[in-house]
């Protein structure tokens, strides 16, 4: 299973990721993602993927753990 991890260093809060992927990642009152589940399934992956491209600042990877 792969996991989605966030790099705190890199991430500015644009919440493209949570629209992308609602059902794995929520804002927090500051507006920064929160991971909702440790594990992307396999029927989330292409929208994991997706949230992945799409982040202006490169804060988002899949990991194999």
């Amino acid at each position: 299973m792969s996991r989605l991890e966030i790099d705190w260093t890199r991430c500015d809060g644009h919440g493209l990721c949570a629209g992308l992927l609602p059902d794995g990642i929520a804002m927090d009152e500051w507006g920064f993602p929160v991971l909702r589940a440790g594990e992307i399934t396999p029927g989330e992956l292409p929208d994991a993927r997706r949230a992945i491209l799409a982040c202006p600042a490169l804060a988002l990877r899949l990991t194999n753990r």
